[in-house]
């Protein structure tokens, strides 16, 4: 993920108002917290899934070859 998909994200969730300077955030309330948690780990979930979908070789995928991609993604 990158910046602007996390400004995004935390702009959904009520974190950052839109056309805010990104350092002065909105009131942090637990609710907005755990609904900007909520949608980083979705993303994050359906961008590693993306990763595995696009290694199956004829119906075979090897689950470790999958989870070295995926821990891969923190490295770009």
């Amino acid at each position: 993920m990158n910046k602007e998909e996390i400004i995004k994200l935390a702009q959904e969730a009520g974190l950052i108002r839109a056309g805010e300077n990104y350092t002065e955030p909105a009131r942090w309330g637990i609710s907005e917290i755990t609904d900007f948690y909520s949608r980083v780990a979705a993303a994050e979930r359906s961008a590693c899934a993306k990763v595995c979908d696009g290694m199956d070789h004829n119906g075979v995928m090897i689950a470790a070859d999958c989870a070295a991609a995926i821990r891969a993604r923190g490295e770009k």
